[in-house]
């Protein structure tokens, strides 16, 4: 039978070690928000639906029965007219610059094809880099044809037609899909995946890095040395840019010999804009390791604030726009939601420097004003 000293001692260990927790405040407030981020996150970012589809129309020709088609699509909560242009030629560099997610092509003469009875014929142009999202709009944008030529028959059945429809009202959508036509979804996942090792390697590391050294003391004397905040901060951070390099050479590697993902862009390109995203990870990771005071602490806000954000709110593998509005925007802040469009750009699509020079500039200024913020953070702890 246990005494009354030992369940009074380890009464006295559970007080000592609640005081603890409650003395190291960021730990704490971590431990009590990852669970509800988790909980939260994947309970929006977690969803097959699309919503706000941008739809650019072809309609050469536009008479009453293509103007009534498009109002259709209009009124439709999902799509969003984006663009409408009376030449096919147009869709291309829309479509490489992520201006629009699927095409709807009118062919002349749709409101006669409609009155004799003979076939309509639309064509429906879907962006398949992402063969989830891509088959889902193909989908949305086959219903809301259908829906229409449905209406169509139930008015030329009652009589209650404007213009003289036939009873036999035949449309025939052709579809197509662009960049991605067989819908590999590891075409979807690779570029993804070069993101998340960036992130792992550059932010997670260099925090953990960082952080442990503050726990050794060597990071102090560092700080009251010659160096400049800057330069130990570049010093820090070289080496893990250069894994960074490797990592992303190693991942194209095996994206062609074992995946077989297609490669239409740049190589160039491609491998300054992962020195860009690295460097933002680095700059990221430096400034996480600046504000926290341990290394479990630096981890935990690592993961917390790069790994969750990348998986779920950088349409790695959701769609962004199924997410609710306010995640949405904070996806903006996301430096990997950036990239992941650069890389299916520049794999997939073979886009160039015209097509992705926002996506360019918002890192690079993300870059800059996390590269301030870290340098500041350890100017703050010498003073």
């Amino acid at each position: 039978m246990a005494s009354p000293g030992r369940f009074h001692a380890l009464g006295a260990f559970v007080v000592k070690e609640l005081r603890h927790i409650l003395r190291d405040r960021q730990t704490l407030i971590i431990l009590l928000l990852i669970p509800l981020a988790q909980v939260v996150l994947f309970g929006f970012a977690i969803r097959t639906d699309v919503t706000d589809i941008r739809l650019a129309v072809v309609d050469p020709a536009p008479d009453d029965a293509s103007v009534a088609l498009r109002t259709r699509f209009s009124g439709n909560e999902r799509f969003r007219i984006v663009a409408t242009t009376t030449t096919i030629d147009a869709l291309e560099p829309l479509f490489r610059r992520g201006g629009a997610d699927v095409a709807l092509v009118i062919a002349p003469g749709l409101s006669r094809s409609l009155a004799a009875g003979t076939t309509a014929r639309l064509q429906l142009i879907s962006d398949a880099s992402n063969p989830n999202t891509g088959s889902t709009m193909q989908t949305y944008a086959s219903a809301v044809i259908v829906g229409w030529q449905r209406d169509l028959m139930a008015e030329a059945m009652t009589g209650s037609a404007r213009t003289a429809v036939a009873p036999a009202v035949l449309i025939e959508p052709r579809v197509r899909m662009l960049f991605n036509p067989t819908l590999e979804s590891v075409n979807l996942f690779v570029p993804g995946l070069i993101a998340l090792v960036l992130t792992l390697v550059s932010a997670q590391m260099t925090a953990i890095s960082l952080s442990r050294e503050k726990e050794r003391g060597t990071l102090e004397i560092l700080l009251v040395s010659p160096l400049r905040p800057w330069q130990i901060i570049v010093g820090k951070v070289a080496p893990y840019l250069l894994l960074a390099f490797a990592n992303v050479v190693t991942a194209l590697v095996a994206a062609w010999l074992v995946f077989d993902v297609p490669f239409r862009g740049s190589l160039t390109l491609l491998l300054a804009s992962s020195a860009l995203y690295a460097l933002v990870g680095l700059a990221l990771g430096t400034l996480i390791a600046a504000r926290t005071g341990s290394q479990l602490t630096a981890m935990t806000a690592s993961m917390m604030g790069t790994m969750l954000p990348t998986t779920l709110l950088s349409g790695m593998i959701f769609p962004i726009a199924s997410l609710p509005l306010p995640l949405q925007v904070v996806s903006n802040l996301v430096p990997a939601r950036w990239f992941i469009v650069i890389v299916r750009g520049i794999m997939l699509k073979g886009a160039g420097v015209v097509h992705l020079w926002q996506e360019l500039l918002v890192l690079t200024v993300m870059l800059v004003v996390l590269m301030v913020a870290a340098i500041r953070s350890f100017r703050a702890r010498l003073a």
